[in-house]
């Protein structure tokens, strides 16, 4: 018989899909799809570049929190945390820049690792992978926008409607 040991942080029911927010970044509301199949999570990024400031690997990269639209799109400067090589679910294998940035999830932050990524063609701009979810939350598969969902306004500019 084995024994079940228990958890000592808290257990955070979220759903399969979630409206987010990076408050370092100044992104009130990005809409995430959250992945345990995915170890890392990863952000939509583009016009990524790297840099050296104070003799240290930085990157500088661009954030639209909207799926169809160009509005209200962050310039965003961050310490390379690390690169890591991630392999797609058809499994294309890509290095990739990781950061870290606090994410708002169902009303409790955590520092999570995020890879920069070009997710245009994806359904989601951002995914919630295992390392952050394991800092207390439970995943229920058949709910969603359990931490509230966006304004109105929000989710039409999301949509490509202002």
């Amino acid at each position: 018989m084995y024994q079940v040991s228990r958890s000592t942080h808290s257990n955070t029911l979220t759903g399969w899909r979630e409206w987010v927010s990076l408050p370092d970044l100044g992104v009130d509301w990005i809409k995430a799809k959250i992945d345990t199949g995915a170890r890392t999570s990863s952000l939509h990024a583009f016009d990524i570049e790297e840099f050296v400031q104070d003799d240290e690997a930085w990157v500088r990269f661009r954030v639209k929190p909207w799926q169809d639209s160009q509005e209200d799109a962050v310039v965003v400067e961050s310490p390379i945390h690390d690169r890591r090589e991630v392999r797609s679910s058809s499994g294309h294998a890509q290095e990739r820049l990781v950061v870290q940035l606090m994410i708002r999830l169902v009303d409790r932050e955590v520092l999570a690792e995020v890879t920069l990524s070009n997710r245009d063609e994806m359904g989601f701009r951002m995914l919630i992978g295992r390392e952050a979810l394991r800092r207390g939350y439970i995943v229920d598969p058949a709910r969603s926008f359990l931490g509230g969902r966006a304004p109105r306004e929000a989710r039409r500019r999301n949509r490509g409607r202002d």
